[in-house]
Parts: C-alpha cells; structure tokens; sequence
C-alpha cells in the first residue's frame, strides 16, 4: 500500500465563490478526492496554507521546502496542491532549495475548482497520484497528461487546460492509453544524501527588454541595493549599445558585484551571445547566460546562489552547472 502525503497550499483547486471573487479554501475536500479515487493508498495531509498562488512569496517556499524534507522518509511520495499562476515559480525553487529528494515530489492544481462540474482537478490529481507513486525520485509538476521537472515547467496559458508546458526539455512522463510512460533518461541523477538549504536572496529584479528601455533603469536598481539582476534580452540574445546603450550600465552593475544573468524573451531554445555583436558586448563585460534555462528557473536560481555566496566566480559556476536538470547537461 502507497503512502501519500498531501501538502495543500490553496489555490483554484480549492476554491469557492465569495463576493470578492474566488479564494481559497482549505485542502480537505482534495483528501476526499484522493481517497475516492484510490482506495488501495492510503493518505494524509498537511494544509499548510490556504493561499491564492499570487500571494505565495518566498517565506512560503522555505515552508514548503521544510514540509517536504521533515516528512520524506515517512512516504512513498508527496503531492503538493498550488495555485497555477505562480506553480513554476515554487516548483523551481524547490528544486534548488531541496536537492536530491528521496521519493517523488510532485506539484499540480487546476484551471477550475473542484467544486466545479467541469472542473479538470479530478484529472490533475489523478496525474500527479500516478507519478506520486511512481518511485521516481524527483520534483515535478503534473498537468493534463504531462509531467514535467519543476524546474522546466512554465505557465503559457491563462484559462487552457493545456495551461503548462515543458520548456527546452522533452515531458519526463506522459499519460495516455499505456498509462503513466516515464522517460528514465530524462530524470536528474541523484546522491543518497537529501540536502535542505533554503538561504536565498530575494532582493532581485527582473528586466524584460523593451526597445525604449531606458539603461538608467540599472543604475536605479543598483542605487536602491539590488543584489542581483535577471533581464530578458532579445532572440538568442540581444541588448542595445546605440542610443540607449546597456553596456556602461550593466559593466557599473558587474563592477559593483551585482551579478547580471541574461535569458531570452522567447520560451523556446537556448540563449547564446556569441552569436551576434549585440550579444557578444555583453558576455565580454562578464553577464551570466542562463543558456536554456526558463525565466522562473533563472530567477529563482539566482535567488538561491546568491543566497549561498557572492563570489561572481562561484556564481557564474552555479550557473553552468545543472542542479536538477534545470539546463542541459552537455551545456
């Protein structure tokens, strides 16, 4: 018999109708959800927080993480219920903050309530019960039929059931007539050793370049202590030097110690600066390329190795080595 433990944070899944719209309630009605579905399991929960996932901040990642790592011996896997808006966000950090778990870890929500006739949480949960008990040790995300690492999954959808998608790396497991099909050589290698480590910086700052961007921007966020910097840069990678030009700007940053990690605006591929003189600027004044890396990863990411030293050296090593998978290996 599986032993699962339910850790419920709120969200849609858990929602009802209030006069100010949706708000979240607590996770007992997904319990008796779970214990309908499977009667062969057995299962406990945790309701940790009963939050709408646009109000789950970083104080909320350390205590999902330390409700993760105090109760993973103790299962055979874990479902973490959550909001999908900010879902990837708190499935990368767990990622970095939690390494080398040891069963599965697995996050999902829904577009609808539950309570909803048409609702899609019956299906989620299915999903991520599946995967739960999988054995495959790891921290994923389950999401009509797909199941994709924490640190690979992205919300590109508001109201889509098909709300998520994997970006840059294949899904790690598929449901469908065969049932649940696992891709082994898609999942992190692990060390016997679970590691909780939720030190972080949260004082970071996401730029998304626009062409009308104006470079002072830097100069501000350095002004107010900004630790580190995340901008989304143009195409495989792209930041202006004519007129409003970057390069002084982000050299003030990088000479000042704040670490400046550049990803791409589009979903799809990896970020390369070498290829164009756009990028190539900046790579020769020491930004940090986030290569195939999702914006949440990379923000989250950057939070949790700042959290752990800022040597820049040590830092841009963090980031050209794959922590649970979140670039490829053969970058």
């Amino acid at each position: 018999m599986a032993k699962i433990l339910i850790i419920a944070t709120g969200g849609t899944i858990t929602s009802v109708e209030s006069k100010s719209g949706l708000r979240p309630n607590d996770g007992n009605v997904i319990l008796n959800a779970l214990k309908t579905m499977d009667s062969s399991s057995s299962f406990e929960m945790i309701n940790l927080f009963t939050l709408d996932s646009s109000n789950i901040q970083p104080e909320e990642w350390k205590l999902i993480a330390k409700a993760v790592y105090d109760n993973q011996t103790m299962y055979d896997g874990i479902i973490i219920t959550h909001g999908t808006d900010t879902m990837a966000y708190s499935s990368s950090m767990l990622c970095f903050m939690l390494q080398n778990p040891l069963i599965p870890i697995v996050f999902t929500g829904s577009q609808l309530p539950i309570s909803n006739e048409l609702t899609d949480a019956f299906q989620n949960l299915r999903y991520s019960l599946a995967m739960a008990k999988s054995k495959i040790r790891g921290i994923f995300l389950a999401f009509n039929r797909k199941i994709m690492l924490g640190c690979r999954a992205v919300k590109v959808r508001t109201s889509s059931f098909h709300a998520f998608e994997s970006i840059n790396l294949r899904y790690v497991a598929q449901i469908d007539s065969r049932g649940l099909t696992i891709n082994q050589n898609l999942i992190p290698k692990f060390t016997d050793s679970s590691i909780l480590n939720t030190s972080i910086e949260t004082n970071i700052f996401l730029l998304k370049m626009t062409p009308t961007t104006d470079p002072h921007i830097i100069d501000l966020l350095i002004d107010y202590g900004i630790k580190g910097i995340v901008i989304e840069a143009y195409g495989a990678g792209g930041i202006s030097f004519m007129r409003r030009n970057f390069v002084d700007s982000l050299q003030k940053a990088i000479n000042k110690n704040v670490p400046i990690c550049v990803c791409s605006q589009c979903l799809y591929e990896e970020a390369n600066f070498n290829i164009y003189e756009v990028g190539k600027k900046v790579l020769d004044i020491g930004v940090i390329e986030a290569l195939d890396m999702t914006t949440e990863a990379c923000v989250t990411k950057l939070m949790w190795v700042l959290g752990q030293t800022n040597d820049m050296a040590l830092i841009k090593k963090y980031f050209k080595t794959s922590i649970m998978g979140e670039i490829r290996e053969e970058n």
